[in-house]
C-alpha cells in the first residue's frame, strides 16, 4: 500500500503548519488545518498562506476532497471556508464540536440564530470513524483534553495530532480552556503511543525553543515516546496532570483567541456583515 505524500505549510506569525496529503499528482487531496491571515492591530483579513496551498493545489493537479479541522483552534484563524470557495472539497470536524459551540455562544453572544449542532461544518466525524482520501486509507481519532472536541487524523502511516503533542522538545497542548482536561490529554496521547513506533508525527505548531535554530513539525512515534518533555512513555497520568496542570497557570491567554474562536466554530467563516455592510467580532469584557 503506498503511503501519503505530506506537504507542509510554516506560518511563522502563529506559528501553525498547515497540510495537504496526497497519495500522487493528478489524485485526491486532504487540507489539514489551514491558516487565514489576521492581523490583530488592524483586524484586517488576508488569504496569503492560503493562497500557497492553493497554488500547490493546482500545481500539483490534486482533487480536494477534505478539509479538516483538528479542533477549533484559539490561536489562528481557519482558512477553511474560502479555501472551499477556491478548491471544494468538505469542511470536516469532531462531533464534539458541538459542545464547543454550546460553550462559547453565550461567551461571545453569537446571537439566537447561531446553531449548536456542528451544521456550519459540511461533515462531522464520529469517534474513531474510519474514512478514504482517495485510495488512502484514513481514521479519524478522538483525543480529547486540550478541548472537549480534539481530532488527530491517521492517513496511512501519517497522524496529524493538532494540538495533543508538538515536537518531542516542546511537550504537550494546554488544558486550561473550557472543556479541557489533563487526565483526558494524557489518556489521548496513550491511544497515539499505541500505534506503531514508525508512524510518522504531523504537529500543528511548532513555539521551536531557543536552542533550536529552525521550526520543525515531523517526528515519530518512537521519538515522541522517547523524548516528549512533558509525556514520554514512562510518565505517569498522576505525574503528568501535576506537570501540566502546574504549567497551564502560569500560561496567558492565545494572542489571538478572541478572534479565532469566534470564526472557527463557523467553519472558517466570517461572521455576516451588519446593517452597514462590514463584518464585525465581539469583543467580551472581563470574561475569559
Amino acid at each position: 500500500m503506498s503511503q501519503p505524500r505530506v506537504a507542509p505549510f510554516y506560518d511563522p506569525v502563529t506559528f501553525t503548519v498547515s497540510y495537504v496529503v496526497y497519495e500522487h499528482d493528478g489524485g485526491e487531496a486532504a487540507i489539514i488545518d489551514p491558516v487565514l491571515d489576521y492581523d490583530a492591530k488592524s483586524g484586517r483579513t488576508s488569504t496569503h498562506s492560503a493562497q500557497q496551498i492553493v497554488d500547490f493545489v493546482r500545481e500539483h493537479a490534486l482533487s480536494v476532497h477534505w478539509i479538516l479541522e483538528t479542533h477549533a483552534h484559539a490561536d489562528h484563524l481557519s482558512g477553511a471556508h474560502w479555501l472551499r470557495e477556491q478548491l471544494g472539497g468538505r469542511i470536516a470536524i469532531g462531533a464534539h464540536i458541538d459542545s464547543v459551540q454550546r460553550t462559547f455562544k453565550p461567551i461571545f453572544n453569537l446571537g439566537e440564530d447561531f446553531a449548536t449542532d456542528g451544521s456550519q461544518f459540511d461533515y462531522l466525524f464520529a469517534e474513531d470513524e474510519l474514512f478514504q482520501v482517495g485510495k488512502l486509507s484514513a481514521q479519524a481519532l478522538f483525543v480529547p483534553g486540550h478541548t472537549p472536541a480534539d481530532m488527530a487524523y491517521l492517513i496511512g502511516d501519517a497522524l496529524f495530532v493538532g494540538d495533543t503533542i508538538f515536537m518531542p522538545d516542546v511537550g504537550t497542548a494546554r488544558c486550561d480552556f473550557p472543556g479541557g482536561n489533563a487526565a483526558l490529554l494524557y489518556r489521548s496521547v496513550q491511544k497515539l503511543y499505541a500505534l506503531p513506533d514508525e508512524t510518522r508525527v504531523f504537529v500543528c505548531h511548532d513555539y521551536q525553543p531557543p536552542t533550536r535554530p529552525k521550526p520543525q513539525w515531523e517526528s515519530t512515534i518512537a521519538a515522541q515516546k522517547a523524548g516528549n518533555i512533558h509525556l514520554h512513555a514512562a510518565t505517569s497520568e498522576a505525574e503528568f496532570v501535576a506537570l501540566r496542570e502546574a504549567r497551564d497557570a502560569t500560561l496567558a491567554m492565545p494572542v489571538l483567541i478572541i478572534p479565532s474562536i469566534q470564526v472557527n466554530v463557523r467553519a472558517g467563516e466570517l461572521p455576516s456583515p451588519a446593517a452597514n455592510g462590514k463584518r464585525y467580532l465581539q469583543i467580551p469584557l472581563d470574561v475569559l
